[in-house]
């Protein structure tokens, strides 16, 4: 008689959201893996969120196709007969909480699933956001919700420290760079051959709201270009890959990458990096995952509302206090006061501050 084979249980869970709002879910599967190793999880989400569940154990990454296969509800019921076929299900953990999730999660109740949404605390962000009688304290984080809808669903557990540098920058910087022949990024990735500072810098974000203003921004690269610092700038495509590689020319000391790297090369750059400065954007959280100590830039939004890196420290976050400050959540409300002074009253000498504060 063979010995007992233990009964695999599998979950399924619910992110579609932005990159920044997928990358937070990380640390909290990586805990719930750590506290329940016999569950497997099909984490559904957008394609780009494949490399960020890559490293984590006992994750199944389906990919979901929002503009073709799965639009509109016809597709959303293809894709619950698609997910059914993988069951069955212990629990259904939607840590999305939109209109499409609510269809999916409704169907599975229906079929007698488990199910547990996140509760996103509308209300109090729109206390803590709103231009009168604001109510102005720090909300449940987004990582806390997250793990709170876990235990909705019966599965509590406690977050356990994320390994994002050894999971994401285990690899030798040639071996990962070598087969798509970027040997710009590999030598880049050197730094422990290197007596320099390396400093990352992602200067956009969604919303103008949360961005610096360009000026600031250029004057504080011109200032950490004098000094002993390696840069390396860090956007996406298009124009904000035309605008870094106009800077960087510019710059004696300054490179980008942008447009060039997969998710997991740039997480393994960002891993090698001392420090890096970015808005309230994806770039924060992704920096975040690979263990790096971010300096972040704070205008129209607010660490209060939920959305900080992990583990970063509150005294990392860079922002001016104001009245009207937070006016938004996502930082996509135009300033009412029409000066921007949340930002425009940042200095480069506030972020050379915090960099040399450690």
């Amino acid at each position: 008689m063979t010995g007992d084979v233990t009964h695999i249980k599998k979950i399924l869970v619910f992110r579609f959201s932005a990159l920044g709002d997928v990358a937070m879910t990380i640390p909290v599967l990586w805990s719930f893996s750590q506290r329940y190793p016999e569950y497997e999880v099909w984490f559904v989400s957008r394609p780009f969120a494949k490399d960020l569940v890559a490293p984590l154990p006992n994750i199944h990454f389906l990919p979901v196709d929002l503009k073709d296969r799965h639009k509109g509800l016809a597709g959303l019921f293809r894709l619950y007969r698609e997910l059914r076929k993988n069951g069955p299900w212990e629990a259904v953990v939607d840590l999305h909480s939109v209109l499409r999730t609510h269809v999916l999660t409704t169907l599975f109740r229906i079929s007698g699933t488990r199910v547990a949404r996140i509760k996103k605390g509308r209300k109090e962000k729109k206390a803590l956001t709103r231009k009168s009688n604001k109510i102005f304290k720090p909300l449940q984080s987004t990582i806390s919700r997250y793990q709170t809808t876990f235990k909705k669903a019966g599965l509590p557990f406690e977050m356990v420290p994320f390994p994002g540098k050894e999971l994401f920058g285990n690899m030798q910087p040639n071996d990962l760079f070598a087969s798509n022949k970027k040997p710009e990024a590999a030598s880049a990735l050197s730094r422990r051959n290197s007596s320099s500072f390396t400093i990352g810098v992602a200067p956009f974000a969604k919303h103008n709201w949360k961005m610096w203003p360009e000026e600031r921004m250029l004057k504080l690269l011109r200032i950490l270009d004098k000094e002993d610092n390696r840069i390396i700038l860090f956007g996406g495509r298009g124009e904000e890959q035309e605008k870094l590689e106009e800077w960087a020319a510019n710059l004696k000391k300054a490179s980008t990458f942008a447009g060039q790297l997969s998710m997991r090369e740039e997480l393994q750059l960002m891993s090698q990096l001392n420090v890096m400065i970015s808005m309230d954007s994806a770039n924060m959280h992704l920096a975040s995952l690979a263990g790096t100590r971010v300096i972040s830039i704070w205008g129209a939004t607010h660490p209060y509302a939920g959305f900080y890196g992990y583990g970063q420290s509150p005294d990392d976050a860079v922002q001016i206090d104001i009245e009207c400050r937070p006016c938004s959540v996502f930082g996509n409300k135009p300033c009412h006061r029409g000066d921007f002074a949340c930002m425009m009253n940042i200095t480069p000498e506030m972020i050379l501050h915090k960099i040399k504060a450690k």
